[in-house]
């Protein structure tokens, strides 16, 4: 009988995302000085009954070129990121509360949304 030699699983958090962008992309500038940008991209996917549905996605670019190509999406856009997802942490109200987001790595327009 041949020995099959298994591998060591590699661990990965890898994410790649394309849909459109939901309203416009927020600069912000953190207490510690570091900027960065955060946006939603809206997913869409199928349910198992076939009807249309979407995903909206929180995502950040933290990198200067990223950051750069986030500063002129707009509203309605049709991009394409990669990046890691993130479980950040941070106090409102008194409590501390945390939420998942795509740190993105790499960003393109794929398609500028039209015009009004």
């Amino acid at each position: 009988m041949d020995k099959v030699e298994e591998s060591p699983a590699r661990p990965a958090n890898e994410v790649r995302l394309d849909g459109r962008v939901s309203g416009e992309p927020e600069e912000r500038e953190l207490p510690s000085g570091d900027r960065m940008w955060s946006f939603r991209i809206v997913v869409p996917r199928e349910s198992p009954r076939g009807r249309q549905t979407v995903d909206v996605v929180d995502c950040a670019a933290w990198d200067g070129r990223t950051r750069r190509s986030v500063s002129r999406w707009r509203d309605g856009d049709q991009v394409e990121v990669a990046g890691a997802l993130r479980r950040r942490f941070f106090r409102s109200g008194g409590a501390t509360v945390s939420r998942v987001e795509v740190e993105v790595r790499t960003a393109r327009l794929i398609r500028r949304a039209a015009s009004a």
